[in-house]
């Protein structure tokens, strides 16, 4: 389905945000127990969980990886720094950890709601997070801020490895701000032609995008990376509680448009949102993704401890 992002200019009903967010250092013994579900099995990883990170005599030489602070330097490998003047870690296949990739929707739409704009805190929150369950589990991760631009990279930040990484990562992604319109597929095929190890992509969203995102989940899985798609709306999307003559405004475009809105008009748009749902979660699976409703009003500990787990991204 494709669906305009149309907001009202009138007074809507206020929307408390309940997302607890508790300080990363008082909150990382929930998340140092859980682990990512992957549906694929990768080069030096099992099925649904990461192997451990012992290090032994007579591990089985798997590939190299990029160099990244706290690694020991003992285990860089020296020659192939002197021929291509870059450092690369020899990595073993009882090492081998998971490339996590938390991408976050850059488009003015993702500022929806009012005072305390409900889904983009909701959606740094997540990502801080879903960032630090990665480096606490000793993966490698990266994160982008998705912008429409067919040549350009999109702010980034990573490599990071290692719970010293923490407040890093959690500093650059509070420093981050939506603006403007994003053709999110677009977006993401730029992502997808980085030289990037495959790896899992939690992509932060709201979905909208006139052109549709088919081709950009299609271009991410060509590379090898598996996608979840976690679709973040807000309970006046989910249910609208509007009636009458209403102005409303496009928030990334600013075009506006007069409508009625009466219980058939609810109605088409209930029937709309429930196949916009369904088509995103038909296009993740299709490219061996997964599709996750977050609702922005539950608390941050009930979507990772929950929501995510039910969906079998957590466990």
């Amino acid at each position: 389905m494709k669906r305009e992002t149309w907001t009202s200019t009138f007074h809507i009903s206020h929307f408390t945000f309940h997302v607890l967010f508790l300080p990363l250092n008082t909150d990382l013994a929930i998340l140092s127990r859980l682990r990512f579900v992957t549906r694929a099995r990768r080069h030096g990883g099992t099925w649904g969980e990461r192997r451990s990170t012992r290090r032994g005599i007579g591990l089985e030489f798997a590939d190299y990886r990029d160099y990244t602070p706290g690694d020991d330097p003992r285990r860089v490998d020296w020659n192939l720094y002197a021929r291509l003047d870059r450092p690369y870690v020899r990595v073993y296949e009882e090492e081998e950890n998971l490339a996590v990739y938390v991408l976050l929707d850059g488009s003015a739409s993702m500022e929806w709601g009012e005072e305390t704009v409900a889904r983009w805190p909701a959606a740094q929150h997540l990502a801080i997070a879903l960032g630090a369950l990665a480096l606490l589990g000793g993966d490698t991760l990266r994160g982008a801020l998705l912008h429409t631009g067919k040549t350009v990279s999109p702010p980034s930040w990573g490599v990071g490895r290692g719970r010293g990484q923490l407040p890093q990562w959690e500093a650059w992604v509070m420093t981050q701000m939506p603006s403007g319109a994003t053709e999110l597929g677009t977006a993401l095929q730029v992502y997808a032609a980085q030289p990037l190890r495959p790896g899992l992509i939690l992509l932060l969203t709201d979905g909208y995008d006139p052109l549709g995102v088919a081709q950009g989940l299609a271009a991410l899985a060509g590379c090898g990376h598996e996608v979840v798609l976690l679709h973040l709306l807000t309970p006046d999307e989910l249910a609208p509680d509007l009636r009458g003559d209403l102005r409303l405004v496009d928030v990334e475009t600013g075009d506006k448009r007069e409508i009625t809105l009466d219980r058939s008009l609810l109605d088409a748009y209930q029937h709309r949102l429930s196949a916009w749902q369904s088509e995103l979660r038909a296009l993740a699976g299709r490219h061996g993704g997964r599709y996750v409703l977050l609702r922005t009003d539950l608390p941050l500990h009930t979507l990772l401890l929950d929501t995510l787990r039910q969906a079998d991204v957590l466990r």
